[in-house]
């Protein structure tokens, strides 16, 4: 007997790193891992680098407020050097819970003439 498919769409991890704070996030982890790495290799000692997300429903949306901090331990001769950064980045929750910076299903906000579309379109 076989697995039943998934009801759920995963999110693209690669595209959400990108897409935090406007791809400054992933320059700061990218900073941040030489930065690390760097001290471990000449030092010999630990390095540690941390990545919380904290997840908030923005009001009734289909949004979330993504808090988003990178804390990192570099060691040095004489001990370490720490640092911690926190930014926040609103994503859309599309079907199944995928994250994304943009919507998936933008519906038709205007008709031809440009007045608002009030009815809503059926699927068959």
């Amino acid at each position: 007997m076989s697995k039943p498919a998934p009801t759920h769409r995963d999110t693209d991890v690669s595209t959400f790193l990108a897409d935090l704070d406007g791809g400054v996030f992933i320059q700061k982890l990218a900073r941040a891992l030489s930065e690390v790495a760097g001290g471990v290799v000449d030092n010999n000692d630990k390095g540690r680098i941390d990545i919380q997300l904290n997840l908030k429903r923005i009001g009734q949306s289909y949004q979330v407020n993504i808090g988003h901090t990178l804390k990192y331990t570099v060691p040095t001769l004489r001990g370490k050097i720490s640092e911690e950064d926190t930014t926040e980045t609103p994503m859309h929750v599309n079907t199944g819970g995928r994250l994304s910076i943009f919507p998936e299903n933008q519906h038709q906000m205007f008709t031809r003439t440009g007045e608002p579309e009030t009815t809503p379109k059926t699927e068959d």
